[in-house]
């Protein structure tokens, strides 16, 4: 049975990545955010399995990958990915994003998972999302969000009504052990943030791209086959 599983969200994985190649011009350089690949999914990726389409396919030159502070995600699972398939990345810190979209056709879009959807289509995921879709909106940059239908929760009517979990100062006052900041100085670390639907270009999932209003087109993705939702 476990097996079952994993055989059927590999394939979904497979599925949405060939919805969302197709969204990726030809020959140009990505942006993406945390961890979304073999390591967090059922074996390809959501954003990861977007971008391993596309380089499979040629369409891919290059992709960027935010080091996602303060666990580095980004810096120690997506970096190593994309290394060991053998495509070229470049690691930014992630302040460096707002410089690196500014730089004319530095990247054609920012592609980013998450980890729940709300029925209008707001975002919750990794921190550090929200600030990437605001800076994509600045400079006129797709920003894509590839997740499986299991992440949309159509009795979630906005991202208002999603928890967002607040971890431990010590992730952000210590690296490996070692203190980078003041004793007793006072931290804000929460894991994840909200992006609202409007910055969002498309979310792609296995079952299709939806496009504003999500409202509309989010529904319409569980009417496939019968698909159930929670």
């Amino acid at each position: 049975e476990a097996l079952r599983i994993h055989q059927e969200s590999a394939a979904a994985d497979r599925r949405l990545g060939e919805h969302g190649a197709r969204l990726i011009p030809a020959g140009s350089a990505v942006l993406t955010h945390c961890n979304t690949g073999s390591l967090a999914t059922g074996g390809y990726g959501t954003a990861l399995g977007v971008i391993r389409t596309a380089w499979e396919q040629g369409r891919l030159s290059q992709v960027y990958a935010s080091e996602t502070r303060p666990l580095l995600q980004g810096a120690r699972l997506t970096a190593w990915e994309l290394a060991r398939d053998g495509i070229p990345t470049t690691l930014i810190a992630d302040g460096a994003a707002g410089f690196l979209m500014r730089r004319r056709d530095a990247i054609a879009c920012v592609i980013v998972g998450a980890d729940r959807i709300a029925a209008n289509g707001d975002i919750a995921n990794k921190i550090g999302t929200y600030t990437l879709a605001v800076l994509a909106k600045e400079h006129a940059i797709p920003f894509y969000v590839a997740a499986p239908t299991s992440t949309i929760d159509l009795t979630t009517a906005s991202g208002d009504q999603i928890p967002i979990e607040e971890r431990s100062a010590e992730e952000v006052t210590t690296f490996a052990g070692v203190a980078v900041a003041p004793a007793g100085i006072e931290a804000l670390n929460p894991a994840f943030d909200l992006t609202p639907h409007d910055y969002v270009s498309a979310i792609i999932s296995e079952r299709g791209v939806a496009r504003e209003p999500y409202a509309e087109s989010l529904p319409q993705l569980f009417q496939q086959e019968g698909v159930r939702h929670a």
